[in-house]
């Protein structure tokens, strides 16, 4: 008999400019044929320095930088920060700064998550959804460019409120895409969600176990993903949504196995829809009054230290923040998810398909921004 093939195991670099990489992650495998033994995520090649900035200016001045952190997500990093500092400062916020700071980070979501459905479709082979997810987040972005002028990094939160209020126009405009969006939904799930060609690339690949996905510390629709229900808006609830109706999404297993890849996708998809109804109920239900309080322009933070979490598109992001009662923070360290959800990848990655690797980061989400900071 002629003697069995023999292969070698060989390390390839996957990114840092690959497409499917999400940004400057670079991935090194170590391959047998078709199979990964090993595989060692490197995340050190953006080096922006966000926490010492921090450190270095004013707490009015670093508002617009957290945009830059999941850029995909800037309104909600915006209200993350602006909530940490004003409790650490005690600054009072009028109810409809916060109603209206809700409607722009549940915005935000659905636009974040738009994009993922996007970007999940190309890195499955099919690039048609990256078209239709772009056609609906261009109808969030005309109502960012409204309300704050900006359509990506939008500094629309500020300490003490909003940086404009809420008008007729805008809000006709969110009215009619929150309309369209529910109609489009339908559509999506016909061409990504239950195509067959999908399922199988995603559904049974890449699971995360509910106990896994604890010890690892993810957060976001990784950890609901795997079945656990834990939302922060939910758990610790700030800004007004201890007074909105909504339900924390959670995956079920379409295969069988629940915490695959596929489950992270549909809890994104289902997340749309229940942020859908959070914003019409706060259109419905805005209080009257100022949209944001007198504060002033040099802020100086009382002597104290907070720690304050609040629930981004990726997950759980939080601000640790120590005040010398100087109007700089002593210490800024931010928590941010893709970071936490990053670090399983070595681990669920491990004796799976080359081809799965694309799909396993991209049913993560990435965001490299908040990760190399």
């Amino acid at each position: 008999m002629p003697e069995a093939l023999k292969t070698d195991e060989i390390l390839v670099n996957m990114g840092p400019q690959h497409p499917s990489t999400h940004g400057v992650l670079r991935v090194l495998l170590k391959t047998d044929g078709e199979w990964v033994r090993e595989i060692y995520p490197y995340i050190g090649y953006l080096h922006r320095c966000k926490e010492k900035i921090g450190e270095n200016v004013t707490y009015v001045q670093f508002t617009p930088y957290t945009d830059r952190l999941d850029y995909l997500a800037a309104m909600n990093n915006n209200v993350g920060w602006v909530i940490a500092v004003e409790r650490l400062a005690g600054i009072e916020v009028p109810p409809r700064a916060t109603w209206l700071r809700v409607l722009a980070a549940e915005l935000n979501r659905i636009a974040s998550h738009l994009l993922s459905f996007g970007t999940f479709g190309m890195e499955t082979g099919a690039f048609t959804p990256f078209f239709y997810g772009f056609r609906e987040r261009e109808g969030i972005l005309s109502v960012f460019e409204k309300m704050c002028g900006a359509r990506l990094t939008y500094h629309y939160a500020r300490i003490g409120g909003v940086m404009r209020d809420l008008t007729a126009e805008i809000a006709a405009e969110t009215r009619t895409f929150l309309d369209d969006m529910e109609h489009r939904w339908v559509e999506y799930n016909a061409l990504l969600s239950d195509n067959e060609i999908f399922v199988r690339r995603s559904a049974n690949v890449g699971i995360i176990s509910p106990d896994r996905a604890i010890a690892y510390g993810l957060t976001g629709p990784s950890l609901r993903g795997s079945g656990i229900a834990h939302d922060i808006r939910r758990a610790e609830p700030y800004a007004c949504y201890d007074q909105l109706d909504f339900r924390v999404c959670i995956g079920r297993g379409l295969r069988g196995t629940i915490g695959d890849s596929w489950d992270r996708y549909w809890v994104r998809m289902l997340e749309i829809l229940e942020s859908v109804k959070i914003c019409r109920q706060v259109l419905d239900g805005l209080p009257e009054g100022p949209y944001r309080a007198k504060v002033p322009r040099d802020l100086k933070v009382p002597a104290n230290e907070i720690y304050f979490r609040s629930e981004a598109p990726r997950g759980e992001l939080a601000f640790y923040l120590i005040s010398d009662g100087t109007n700089k923070p002593w210490r800024c360290r931010i928590r941010g998810p893709s970071f936490c959800n990053l670090s399983i990848v070595s681990e669920i990655i491990r004796n799976c398909l080359v081809a799965d690797v694309v799909v396993i980061i991209g049913s993560i989400d990435v965001v490299m921004g908040e990760v190399d900071r």
